[in-house]
């Protein structure tokens, strides 16, 4: 079982990875290839995505405070996004986790949040970038706890929640890890019931969580497909 979170700092080696492999995914790629499930957006469209909220991050850190996204990539889109990252990171290792901090989840203020979030938004987009990169079953555990648990109470802000008509268990088959979804506006996480049920190993979880194509999980009771459907994210 994986114990979720982690400190906050245990996240910066995971992120340094991901980054990294990130940086290679738009070295190797090709600048104009479609990518799949982000609309028409190109893999060059995806960098500078990346390596803005990377950047506005690093601000909301270095300041405290809510910041405008208003970067834009470099000639060199390569060098951009590592420059990118190489902010956030130096942002990021300088911080103390439990410092006064805006962000959109939750109401304890403080830049741990940070930590765990960019480690999820770089993840799912690597997988975006076509990158061959393997994560740890544990890390995609605490992915998907970070829907269910930060995303799915908040989700309300940005788009309506279809009802579900009674509980669900995801369960990672990799991890052993359980969440329970019950019913309500929005739904939240709640004791572990019988039922309809969604399992897969927890990285395909975390992906089917994001809207993401890929293998597909098990699925049992009509709870479950209205989960799956459901927007859960931003």
């Amino acid at each position: 079982m994986t114990t979720m979170p982690f400190p906050a700092r245990d996240y910066l080696p995971v992120l340094r990875e991901l980054t990294g492999a990130f940086a290679d995914a738009l070295r190797t790629g090709d600048p104009a290839a479609k990518v799949p499930d982000c609309g028409d957006w190109t893999l060059a469209d995806l960098g500078a995505h990346l390596g803005s909220v990377h950047r506005w991050v690093a601000e909301v850190l270095r300041t405290g405070e809510p910041q405008p996204d208003d970067f834009e990539a470099g000639p060199d889109l390569v060098s951009w996004y590592a420059e990118s990252a190489r902010l956030l990171l130096d942002e990021l290792s300088a911080a103390e986790p439990g410092d006064r901090c805006w962000h959109f989840g939750g109401t304890e203020k403080t830049k741990a949040f940070w930590f765990r979030r960019q480690v999820h938004e770089t993840a799912v987009h690597l997988v975006d970038a076509g990158s061959a990169y393997v994560l740890d079953p544990a890390v995609a555990a605490d992915g998907v706890d970070e829907v269910l648990g930060a995303m799915l109470p908040r989700v309300t802000r940005w788009h309506a929640v279809p009802e579900l008509p009674g509980p669900v268990s995801l369960r990672a088959t990799d991890t052993g890890d359980v969440w329970t979804v019950h019913p309500g506006e929005p739904p939240a996480l709640g004791p572990a019931t019988d039922g309809a049920s969604v399992e897969a190993p927890a990285r395909d979880l975390l992906l089917r969580l994001w809207k993401r194509t890929g293998p597909d999980p098990r699925v049992e009771g009509d709870a479950a497909a209205a989960l799956l459907a459901a927007p859960l994210t931003p």
